[in-house]
């Protein structure tokens, strides 16, 4: 796992030294007086577009932190003029999982999608950046969380690219530690007021969605009701992959931004 992680890590940096994207390492207030770490992308040249990455949690992947999303970020700020931000989560250790104090979780959910809120914050005071042209990437978690910061912060303007999300919390929540079937419901109606899928419908002004047909952690029945909950205009796009979902979805997501970029 760690030479997975080294491998992204030095992927990254090459990747790094090919552009003109200036990468930086900040951090910024959190929910509860502590600070975030992140990756600030800046371009050579402004455009005014401003983009908040949300990386997905994969306890076996080496891109399960801030770094999954810099080879999106990069050609952004190159081609697009865009400011990117690529924050650290509570999910950013590979460990958090198992780890974490289960009877938590949603306080942990409510202070996470607060942090978004800080994180939107901070991107937005960079220089050059236009509030007309502010978007959102999120997969797995970061969709999720996303999904339930739209239906509280306005401030994403430009549009919401989530990817691999479930309709509810509990769903992933209740892998571990393994519940009775009391217990169980006891957990699925705590977290019910935080379910992605009533918050997606307060995404906008435009969705682009992306699912795996062979996601062995997102039912097809649960993508689609993600899919009928999102208003229009909305995009939906499935793939023959995995959770992960794969690099045609990440051409499809560029694209999709660009496209958005064209209208604001």
């Amino acid at each position: 796992m760690v030479a997975r992680f080294l491998a992204v890590s030095l992927a990254a940096s090459l990747s790094l030294a090919l552009h003109a994207a200036n990468v930086r390492e900040v951090r910024f207030p959190d929910s509860k007086g502590g600070t975030t770490g992140a990756w600030l992308v800046e371009p050579a040249k402004r455009s005014g577009c401003a983009v908040l990455f949300v990386h997905w949690y994969d306890g076996e992947a080496g891109d399960s932190n801030r770094n999954q999303y810099l080879r999106e970020a990069i050609p952004l700020a190159d081609q697009d003029g865009c400011v990117s931000l690529l924050i650290d989560t509570m999910w950013s250790q590979t460990t958090w999982f198992p780890k974490r104090d289960a009877t938590r979780d949603l306080e942990n959910s409510q202070a996470q999608v607060a942090d978004l809120g800080k994180a939107l914050d901070f991107l937005l005071k960079q220089k050059g950046v236009h509030t007309s042209r502010v978007f959102y990437v999120g997969h797995d978690f970061g969709a999720m969380y996303g999904m339930v910061l739209a239906s509280r912060d306005k401030r994403v303007t430009g549009g919401w690219a989530f990817q691999a999300a479930t309709a509810s919390f509990s769903d992933w929540f209740l892998y571990y530690p393994r519940k009775q079937v009391a217990e169980r419901q006891a957990v699925i109606d705590k977290l019910a007021p935080l379910d992605p899928v009533k918050h997606v419908g307060q995404a906008g002004p435009a969705v682009l969605l992306q699912f795996g047909r062979r996601d062995q952690h997102v039912p097809e029945a649960k993508a689609k009701a993600l899919i009928d909950a999102a208003k229009e205009p909305k995009e939906a796009i499935w793939y023959d992959t995995g959770h992960a979902l794969d690099e045609k979805a990440v051409g499809d997501r560029l694209r999709w931004v660009r496209a958005r970029l064209k209208t604001s």
